[in-house]
């Protein structure tokens, strides 16, 4: 595998932490700029948006521009986002700073998938995937983790001011290892094209439904882990951990299957999500199982990234656009997950309510596969992997 792939990863591992490090930071950031904690978590509300929506508009923007120049461009423009959140001087600054970073780097993650699976043969461009992929969930486990025990240290300004230097050291790796790839021109009609593909669609809402049932969970774990199964808050950040592990190690074995099993891959992780997440909701006040769940949606759920990515690209082949839409589904359907889990709470139906939540999106997502799939089983020479 090709050392820009790791380096890609980097890139990514540190603009997934800039989008959640605000979450370890709430505290410090209101006393700040004088708001309440409820604004600050429209800090992260508002990185999501700016990826959902800015990002494929900025990537139509740098549609006929090579990948490897869009790439360094969008670098820039996070590095300036995130170094005027390091200066912040008031909440709109802050607000500022993160809708900047939020659209470059849901068009930086689809061109880093884009470029990756350039740099690698066509077999291997779910594990290329799941290598830069991988850098979102460590910046979970790890990531997420230093940057609040930076700002507990030092402060809030130091952690911004690290992931400024991870990016900028990454951005410069990359320029000089990173060749020139595609012919924009041929590259942009390909892409629009690719959308007039209801296979390309089918293969979003799979995504989006497979993150909106895992995140219609995770946002939730805190209090269903207390309220629900019995657990102290201090063993919460442990358990918490051990899911991570389980993201991590998923997506390894995901990644060296996607390629060759995507459709098996995909049908078999959203089958065990599924069930995970039915006896997480069953039978949660059982410490055992509650565990026994944790790990079942951590080795699932977002470690099938890489099988989803597979799929988007064979259907609509590996241009940024369409990697870059499929990066903004995927943020949608972490918005769509955990507000609907948190409105069906909210509305008296208790802490299982998320779980639910999970339940029905996950089974969307099967459905999606099966709808996929029904043409392809009547098709003897259509590979059915």
């Amino acid at each position: 595998m090709p050392i820009t792939v790791y380096i890609l990863g980097l890139i990514v591992f540190a603009m997934t932490t800039s989008e959640f490090m605000v979450a370890g930071m709430m505290s410090e950031l209101s006393a700040q700029f004088g708001v309440s904690i409820a604004m600050i978590g429209y800090l992260v509300s508002a990185y999501a948006g700016a990826m959902t929506i800015g990002g494929p508009l900025l990537a139509i923007g740098l549609s006929k521009t090579s990948k490897k120049k869009a790439l360094m461009l969008l670098v820039v423009i996070f590095l300036v986002g995130q170094t005027v959140g390091a200066l912040a001087w008031n909440y709109e600054s802050m607000l500022v700073a993160r809708i900047l970073t939020g659209i470059s780097s849901s068009a930086a993650f689809g061109i880093a998938i884009s470029i990756c699976s350039d740099l690698v043969s066509v077999q291997l461009r779910g594990r290329a995937a799941s290598i830069v992929l991988s850098g979102a969930m460590l910046s979970n486990i790890a990531g997420l983790p230093l940057a609040t025990a930076i700002t507990q240290v030092w402060d809030w300004r130091t952690s911004f001011w690290i992931v400024d230097g991870f990016v900028l050291l990454a951005g410069i790796i990359s320029f000089t290892l990173i060749p020139v790839l595609a012919t924009p021109e041929a590259q942009a009609i390909s892409e629009w094209s690719a959308f007039r593909k209801k296979s390309l669609w089918a293969a979003y809402l799979t995504s989006m439904s497979i993150i909106g049932a895992t995140f219609a969970a995770f946002s939730y774990f805190g209090p269903i882990l207390t309220g629900l199964s019995g657990f102290s808050a201090s063993t919460v950040p442990w358990l918490l951990v051990l899911y991570g592990a389980a993201t991590v190690i998923g997506n390894i074995i995901v990644g060296r299957l996607a390629d060759r099993y995507t459709y098996r891959v995909l049908v078999g992780g959203l089958i065990l999500l599924v069930t995970g997440l039915l006896g997480f909701a069953l039978f949660g006040y059982q410490q055992t199982i509650a565990i026994t769940a944790l790990l079942l949606i951590g080795f699932t759920g977002i470690t099938l990234n890489p099988a989803m990515s597979a799929r988007v690209m064979r259907a609509g082949g590996s241009g940024m656009l369409v990697n870059t839409v499929h990066t903004s589904v995927i943020t949608l359907g972490v918005l769509l997950g955990s507000s609907i889990g948190g409105r069906a709470m909210d509305s008296g139906y208790g802490l299982t309510a998320p779980l639910w939540t999970g339940v029905v999106l996950g089974i969307v997502g099967l459905l999606s596969i099966m709808l996929a799939l029904v043409p392809r089983i009547y098709r003897p020479s259509a590979p059915t992997t």
